[in-house]
């Protein structure tokens, strides 16, 4: 009988170790900004100011980030990934000589602590610049060649783009979001405005899952 009522108390003891380490939080952290230099140019010749961030997940270091967050639901947010490369040759010294560059985007979950990196269609580290809304992500994107540009929207969880419209020919100069500016978002009807720098300006109303084109304002 205490046999049991031993193993009993020892299972009840086990059940509620692995409750409680089940429902432990994770502790998300940023550290202090830092500034660093990002190379720019089609030779890599100049440099600019990119300030940077570690991302910490119970004070162990997941990854870098790069400007603001922006909360999705009260449980997720994103935020834009910065990564050191090493532009060593291979008959270079083995001491790695790093070069930040800016990456894509993550989508991290708060409760777990879980990271994903989020495949936009058609975004270009260097040249797109994303604006978000709800779960919504705008951008101008490049076409694999490098010719086109788009005008993007799309939403997290699907593959596929929401808008995916040409605006003109890539110019693809020597600093970043040089072909457009972040678009803008208004809401009630939900409408993201594209701001190419050498095309005129495009609206777009989004429905959910469809987009169509505004036509309250003539210039549009």
């Amino acid at each position: 009988m205490r046999g049991r009522l031993f193993a009993l108390f020892l299972l009840l003891a086990l059940f509620v170790a692995s409750s409680l380490a089940v429902s432990k939080p994770r502790v998300i952290t940023f550290g202090k900004v830092l500034t660093v230099k990002l190379f720019i140019g089609p030779t890599e010749d100049k440099t600019m100011d990119m300030k940077v961030r570690a991302l910490y997940v119970d004070g162990n270091l997941k990854e870098f980030t790069t400007g603001e967050t922006h909360d999705v639901t009260d449980r997720l947010f994103v935020v834009r990934k910065a990564y050191r490369l090493n532009d060593n040759l291979p008959e270079d010294t083995k001491t790695p000589h790093w070069r930040w560059q800016r990456g894509g985007w993550l989508l991290v979950d708060r409760p777990t602590a879980h990271i994903t990196p989020l495949k936009l269609p058609d975004f270009d580290p260097f040249y797109s610049s994303v604006s978000w809304y709800r779960d919504y992500a705008a951008y101008c994107g490049i076409s694999d060649d490098g010719d086109k540009l788009y005008a993007v929207v799309a939403e997290i969880g699907r593959k596929k783009a929401v808008l995916r419209k040409e605006l003109g020919a890539a110019s693809q100069g020597d600093v970043p979001d040089s072909d457009c500016d972040a678009p803008e978002w208004e809401r009630s009807p939900s409408k993201v405005t594209f701001l190419p720098k050498k095309f005129p300006k495009a609206s777009f109303t989004v429905f959910g899952h469809a987009t169509d084109i505004a036509t309250d304002n003539d210039d549009e």
